[in-house]
């Protein structure tokens, strides 16, 4: 089991050791874009794949050879992600009479919030069957849209947002068994709230809290084993016969 739990900064220290320890820069470790335009430059493959290599700090040259561009290229693309503040400056170097301009990602990594689909992004509080999956991806949907903007005003403010995670698996006997865990756990659940929450607590905050469970994925076998010729049976995982459907 892991449980996360503390205040969230949203700021990790990333060291570029190949310059020596040079150099030092505040990088978001998660940013979640709700810009549809922002977006829509994250998701295009070139800026993608520019995105991932400047986890460090690189120049449009540097950039030109690993990816197979031209730099002239790589700029035309650099721009629009800097526009979008998904990339940034950071440091400017002489050569010469010339500028060498070095940029990096902005986060180690990139959420999209459903916010930037706007009207047709996923709301739990449509009329949705509670019991189905697609409820459980709206609510998904939802805490990837409430917490990336509160993570965006803790940045503005300069505050700290407090979080708490769960996150753990456990392998079910039989259905029967799941069905006696979700009714133990939802009392275990209702009995909590009603002992903290105060609805009418000066200076209290209301917190949402979301429970989820759903099948593990299960890892498919690559497609060339299936072309392979006399496979034997027992080199495959046999599904357990107790295990719910």
């Amino acid at each position: 089991m892991t449980i996360a739990r503390g205040a969230t900064s949203g700021f990790v220290i990333v060291l570029d050791k190949k310059s020596c320890q040079w150099y030092r820069l505040l990088v978001l470790d998660l940013q979640v874009i709700d810009d549809p335009a922002a977006a829509t430059a994250a998701l295009e493959p070139i800026r993608g794949r520019l995105l991932s290599e400047l986890v460090v700090p690189a120049s449009a040259a540097t950039l030109a050879t690993r990816v197979g561009l031209t730099r002239q290229k790589v700029n035309y693309y650099l721009h629009g992600l800097e526009a979008h503040g998904l990339v940034r400056l950071a440091e400017e170097r002489k050569w010469g009479g010339l500028t060498e301009r070095l940029l990096v990602a902005t986060a180690a990594s990139y959420v999209v919030s459903p916010s930037a689909l706007g009207p047709v992004a996923a709301d739990p509080n449509r009329e949705i069957d509670r019991l189905s999956a697609s409820y459980l991806i709206a609510l998904g949907a939802r805490v990837v849209r409430e917490v990336g903007d509160l993570v965006r005003r803790a940045k503005e403010t300069g505050k700290r947002l407090a979080t708490l995670a769960v996150d753990t698996e456990v392998r079910f006997r039989s259905a029967a068994d799941r069905a006696a865990f979700s009714n133990e756990l939802a009392e275990a659940i209702t009995k909590l709230v009603s002992k903290y929450h105060d609805q009418s607590a000066p200076g209290g905050r209301a917190h949402r809290l979301v429970v989820v469970a759903h099948p593990l994925p299960q890892e498919s076998h690559p497609r060339s084993e299936s072309n392979t010729p006399g496979p034997n049976k027992s080199d495959h995982p046999k599904s357990d016969p107790k295990e719910p459907s």
